[in-house]
Protein backbone atom coordinates (compact mmCIF):
# COMPACT_ATOMS: atom_id res chain seq x y z
CA UNK A 1 0.00 0.00 0.00
CA UNK A 2 1.00 3.03 -0.61
CA UNK A 3 1.29 6.05 1.84
CA UNK A 4 1.11 8.97 -0.28
CA UNK A 5 -2.95 8.53 -0.25
CA UNK A 6 -3.20 9.58 3.19
CA UNK A 7 -1.14 13.13 2.49
CA UNK A 8 -3.80 14.19 -0.10
CA UNK A 9 -5.32 17.27 0.04
CA UNK A 10 -8.66 16.11 -2.04
CA UNK A 11 -9.75 12.72 -2.86
CA UNK A 12 -11.14 12.31 -6.52
CA UNK A 13 -12.04 9.78 -9.05
CA UNK A 14 -8.66 9.66 -10.48
CA UNK A 15 -7.40 9.31 -7.06
CA UNK A 16 -10.03 6.00 -6.37
CA UNK A 17 -8.86 4.68 -9.82
CA UNK A 18 -4.88 5.36 -8.96
CA UNK A 19 -6.22 3.69 -5.24
CA UNK A 20 -7.58 0.30 -6.97
CA UNK A 21 -4.61 -0.05 -9.13
CA UNK A 22 -1.89 0.43 -6.21
CA UNK A 23 -4.39 -2.01 -3.90
CA UNK A 24 -4.74 1.21 -1.37
CA UNK A 25 -7.34 0.05 0.26
CA UNK A 26 -10.71 2.55 0.33
CA UNK A 27 -12.29 4.44 2.80
CA UNK A 28 -16.14 4.93 2.77
CA UNK A 29 -18.28 6.27 5.85
CA UNK A 30 -21.72 8.28 6.31
CA UNK A 31 -22.33 11.55 7.16
CA UNK A 32 -25.39 14.08 7.26
CA UNK A 33 -24.47 16.81 8.93
CA UNK A 34 -21.64 19.45 9.37
CA UNK A 35 -20.39 17.85 12.76
CA UNK A 36 -20.18 14.48 12.08
CA UNK A 37 -18.58 15.49 8.67
CA UNK A 38 -15.86 17.60 9.87
CA UNK A 39 -14.45 14.85 12.15
CA UNK A 40 -14.98 12.21 9.23
CA UNK A 41 -13.03 14.12 6.76
CA UNK A 42 -10.49 15.62 9.18
CA UNK A 43 -9.78 11.78 10.30
CA UNK A 44 -8.65 11.40 6.89
CA UNK A 45 -11.78 9.48 5.20
CA UNK A 46 -11.76 8.70 1.36
CA UNK A 47 -15.15 9.21 0.83
CA UNK A 48 -18.09 10.25 2.45
CA UNK A 49 -21.44 9.37 1.36
CA UNK A 50 -24.49 11.36 2.56
CA UNK A 51 -26.69 8.58 2.17
CA UNK A 52 -30.97 8.22 1.74
CA UNK A 53 -29.93 6.02 5.37
CA UNK A 54 -30.65 9.61 6.43
CA UNK A 55 -33.86 8.46 6.31
CA UNK A 56 -33.50 5.89 8.56
CA UNK A 57 -31.25 7.32 11.74
CA UNK A 58 -31.83 10.73 11.46
CA UNK A 59 -35.35 10.89 10.62
CA UNK A 60 -36.52 7.49 12.18
CA UNK A 61 -38.07 5.78 9.28
CA UNK A 62 -38.27 2.10 9.11
CA UNK A 63 -36.73 2.34 5.63
CA UNK A 64 -34.94 4.81 2.99
CA UNK A 65 -37.72 5.50 0.66
CA UNK A 66 -39.47 8.23 2.57
CA UNK A 67 -36.77 10.99 2.36
CA UNK A 68 -36.96 13.52 -0.41
CA UNK A 69 -34.57 15.51 -2.67
CA UNK A 70 -34.91 18.44 -0.63
CA UNK A 71 -34.04 16.73 2.18
CA UNK A 72 -31.11 15.32 0.78
CA UNK A 73 -29.99 18.55 -0.89
CA UNK A 74 -30.29 19.98 3.02
CA UNK A 75 -27.81 17.32 4.08
CA UNK A 76 -25.69 17.32 1.54
CA UNK A 77 -25.05 21.11 1.52
CA UNK A 78 -24.41 20.74 5.26
CA UNK A 79 -21.93 17.79 5.00
CA UNK A 80 -20.02 19.58 2.06
CA UNK A 81 -19.09 23.00 4.51
CA UNK A 82 -17.28 20.72 6.59
CA UNK A 83 -15.15 18.81 4.23
CA UNK A 84 -11.74 19.48 2.45
CA UNK A 85 -10.07 16.63 1.65
CA UNK A 86 -12.67 13.61 0.89
CA UNK A 87 -14.58 12.86 -2.28
CA UNK A 88 -18.68 13.73 -1.53
CA UNK A 89 -21.15 10.90 -2.67
CA UNK A 90 -24.32 11.61 -2.60
CA UNK A 91 -27.80 8.97 -2.90
CA UNK A 92 -30.42 10.23 -5.48
CA UNK A 93 -33.53 9.44 -3.51
CA UNK A 94 -36.21 6.39 -4.16
CA UNK A 95 -38.62 8.49 -6.53
CA UNK A 96 -36.28 11.18 -7.82
CA UNK A 97 -34.59 8.93 -10.74
CA UNK A 98 -36.47 5.60 -11.58
CA UNK A 99 -38.14 4.90 -14.91
CA UNK A 100 -37.40 8.56 -16.25
CA UNK A 101 -33.62 9.18 -17.44
CA UNK A 102 -34.47 13.44 -17.67
CA UNK A 103 -35.99 13.19 -14.25
CA UNK A 104 -32.46 11.83 -13.20
CA UNK A 105 -30.47 14.18 -14.80
CA UNK A 106 -32.62 17.10 -13.17
CA UNK A 107 -32.06 15.58 -9.56
CA UNK A 108 -28.23 15.27 -10.18
CA UNK A 109 -28.50 18.33 -10.94
CA UNK A 110 -30.03 20.25 -7.94
CA UNK A 111 -27.64 17.71 -5.63
CA UNK A 112 -24.74 18.82 -7.91
CA UNK A 113 -25.25 23.08 -8.15
CA UNK A 114 -27.66 23.53 -4.32
CA UNK A 115 -25.25 21.19 -2.49
CA UNK A 116 -21.62 21.65 -3.93
CA UNK A 117 -21.28 17.74 -3.81
CA UNK A 118 -18.81 16.17 -6.37
CA UNK A 119 -20.57 12.74 -6.94
CA UNK A 120 -24.27 11.06 -6.75
CA UNK A 121 -24.89 7.29 -6.41
CA UNK A 122 -27.82 5.51 -7.69
CA UNK A 123 -28.99 2.06 -7.17
CA UNK A 124 -29.83 -0.77 -9.73
CA UNK A 125 -28.17 -2.11 -12.99
CA UNK A 126 -29.44 -2.65 -16.17
CA UNK A 127 -32.98 -1.25 -15.63
CA UNK A 128 -31.04 2.40 -14.75
CA UNK A 129 -28.24 2.02 -17.60
CA UNK A 130 -30.54 4.72 -19.12
CA UNK A 131 -30.19 7.16 -16.34
CA UNK A 132 -26.79 6.73 -15.19
CA UNK A 133 -25.34 7.72 -19.31
CA UNK A 134 -27.86 10.79 -19.13
CA UNK A 135 -26.23 12.63 -15.78
CA UNK A 136 -23.08 11.12 -17.07
CA UNK A 137 -23.68 13.69 -20.38
CA UNK A 138 -23.84 16.52 -17.85
CA UNK A 139 -20.28 15.85 -16.59
CA UNK A 140 -22.02 14.51 -12.98
CA UNK A 141 -19.62 11.70 -11.72
CA UNK A 142 -22.07 8.23 -10.90
CA UNK A 143 -21.32 5.96 -8.11
CA UNK A 144 -23.49 2.51 -8.72
CA UNK A 145 -24.97 0.39 -6.15
CA UNK A 146 -25.74 -3.47 -6.34
CA UNK A 147 -26.51 -6.19 -4.16
CA UNK A 148 -29.02 -5.33 -1.27
CA UNK A 149 -30.25 -2.65 -2.75
CA UNK A 150 -32.82 -0.69 0.29
CA UNK A 151 -34.73 1.77 -2.19
CA UNK A 152 -36.14 -2.14 -3.33
CA UNK A 153 -36.80 -3.63 0.24
CA UNK A 154 -40.32 -3.90 -0.71
CA UNK A 155 -39.67 -5.86 -3.96
CA UNK A 156 -36.92 -8.04 -1.96
CA UNK A 157 -39.25 -8.45 0.98
CA UNK A 158 -36.01 -9.18 3.19
CA UNK A 159 -32.72 -7.83 4.16
CA UNK A 160 -31.26 -10.91 3.42
CA UNK A 161 -27.60 -11.82 1.52
CA UNK A 162 -28.76 -10.87 -2.17
CA UNK A 163 -27.15 -13.24 -4.87
CA UNK A 164 -26.53 -17.12 -3.21
CA UNK A 165 -28.59 -18.46 -6.06
CA UNK A 166 -26.37 -19.24 -9.54
CA UNK A 167 -28.93 -16.79 -11.51
CA UNK A 168 -29.03 -13.99 -9.45
CA UNK A 169 -25.01 -13.94 -8.89
CA UNK A 170 -24.63 -14.65 -12.49
CA UNK A 171 -27.46 -11.24 -13.12
CA UNK A 172 -24.86 -9.11 -10.29
CA UNK A 173 -21.90 -10.08 -12.15
CA UNK A 174 -23.71 -8.68 -15.43
CA UNK A 175 -24.91 -5.80 -13.94
CA UNK A 176 -22.07 -4.91 -12.54
CA UNK A 177 -20.40 -5.12 -16.32
CA UNK A 178 -23.02 -3.14 -17.27
CA UNK A 179 -22.84 -0.54 -14.84
CA UNK A 180 -18.93 -0.06 -15.07
CA UNK A 181 -19.51 0.18 -19.41
CA UNK A 182 -22.42 2.99 -18.66
CA UNK A 183 -19.29 4.80 -17.01
CA UNK A 184 -19.90 4.80 -13.29
CA UNK A 185 -16.62 5.86 -11.33
CA UNK A 186 -17.28 2.93 -8.72
CA UNK A 187 -19.60 0.75 -7.55
CA UNK A 188 -20.92 -0.39 -4.06
CA UNK A 189 -22.06 -4.00 -3.39
CA UNK A 190 -23.74 -4.63 -0.87
CA UNK A 191 -24.70 -8.28 1.55
CA UNK A 192 -24.04 -10.42 -1.43
CA UNK A 193 -21.41 -13.47 -0.51
CA UNK A 194 -17.69 -12.72 0.02
CA UNK A 195 -16.32 -14.90 -2.87
CA UNK A 196 -18.86 -13.21 -5.54
CA UNK A 197 -17.68 -10.08 -4.79
CA UNK A 198 -14.19 -11.02 -4.94
CA UNK A 199 -14.96 -12.04 -8.70
CA UNK A 200 -16.82 -8.67 -9.32
CA UNK A 201 -13.45 -6.47 -8.09
CA UNK A 202 -11.28 -8.57 -9.92
CA UNK A 203 -13.40 -8.94 -13.19
CA UNK A 204 -13.74 -4.69 -12.90
CA UNK A 205 -11.27 -2.15 -13.93
CA UNK A 206 -13.24 0.16 -11.34
CA UNK A 207 -12.93 -0.13 -7.84
CA UNK A 208 -15.78 -1.98 -5.64
CA UNK A 209 -16.62 -0.86 -2.33
CA UNK A 210 -18.44 -3.33 0.02
CA UNK A 211 -20.67 -3.74 2.76
CA UNK A 212 -20.68 -6.98 4.08
CA UNK A 213 -19.18 -8.10 1.24
CA UNK A 214 -15.99 -9.66 2.53
CA UNK A 215 -12.63 -8.23 2.72
CA UNK A 216 -11.54 -8.62 -0.98
CA UNK A 217 -13.05 -5.97 -2.82
CA UNK A 218 -11.28 -2.23 -2.90
CA UNK A 219 -12.82 -0.33 -0.21
CA UNK A 220 -15.27 -0.74 2.83
CA UNK A 221 -18.27 1.59 3.61
CA UNK A 222 -20.23 1.46 6.95
CA UNK A 223 -23.13 3.77 8.80
CA UNK A 224 -21.28 6.18 10.61
CA UNK A 225 -23.71 6.01 13.45
CA UNK A 226 -23.64 2.17 13.23
CA UNK A 227 -19.49 2.38 13.44
CA UNK A 228 -19.45 4.57 16.31
CA UNK A 229 -21.82 2.40 17.95
CA UNK A 230 -24.50 4.81 18.23
CA UNK A 231 -27.74 2.31 18.41
CA UNK A 232 -28.12 -1.01 20.21
CA UNK A 233 -31.03 -2.41 17.70
CA UNK A 234 -29.08 -2.82 14.65
CA UNK A 235 -26.48 -5.25 14.86
CA UNK A 236 -25.92 -7.76 11.54
CA UNK A 237 -22.68 -9.59 10.77
CA UNK A 238 -20.76 -7.11 8.71
CA UNK A 239 -21.12 -4.14 11.55
CA UNK A 240 -18.31 -3.59 13.26
CA UNK A 241 -18.59 -1.45 16.28
CA UNK A 242 -15.30 1.15 16.98
CA UNK A 243 -17.15 2.65 19.67
CA UNK A 244 -20.40 2.23 22.33
CA UNK A 245 -21.69 5.69 22.05
CA UNK A 246 -24.94 4.78 22.73
CA UNK A 247 -23.90 3.64 26.38
CA UNK A 248 -21.28 6.78 26.69
CA UNK A 249 -23.69 9.44 25.79
CA UNK A 250 -26.90 7.76 27.91
CA UNK A 251 -24.66 7.68 31.63
CA UNK A 252 -23.36 11.20 30.62
CA UNK A 253 -26.78 12.50 30.01
CA UNK A 254 -27.91 10.82 33.21
CA UNK A 255 -24.92 12.19 35.05
CA UNK A 256 -25.75 15.97 33.54
CA UNK A 257 -29.66 15.26 34.52
CA UNK A 258 -27.89 14.36 38.18
CA UNK A 259 -25.90 17.31 38.85
CA UNK A 260 -28.75 19.75 37.74
CA UNK A 261 -31.20 18.08 40.37
CA UNK A 262 -28.62 18.27 42.83
CA UNK A 263 -27.97 22.10 41.76
CA UNK A 264 -24.04 20.66 41.43
CA UNK A 265 -23.91 21.98 38.01
CA UNK A 266 -22.88 25.22 37.11
CA UNK A 267 -20.08 25.29 39.65
CA UNK A 268 -18.51 28.41 40.75
CA UNK A 269 -15.78 28.42 38.24
CA UNK A 270 -18.53 27.33 35.44
CA UNK A 271 -20.93 30.80 35.80
CA UNK A 272 -20.03 34.52 35.14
Amino acid sequence: MSAEFNTIKRVTTNTLQEMKRQKHKISMLTAYDFTMAKIIDGAGTDIILVGDSASNVMAGHETTLPITLDQMIYHAASVIRATSRALVVVDLPFGSYQGNSKEALNSAIRIMKESGAHSVKLEGGKEIKESIERILTAGIPVMGHLGLTPQSIYKFGTYEVRAKEEVEAKKLMEDALILQQAGVFALVLEKVPAVLAKQIAKKLSIPVIGIGAGKWVDGQVLVSHDMFGMNEEFSPRFLRRYLHLFDDMTKATKNYIKDVQENKFPSEKEQY
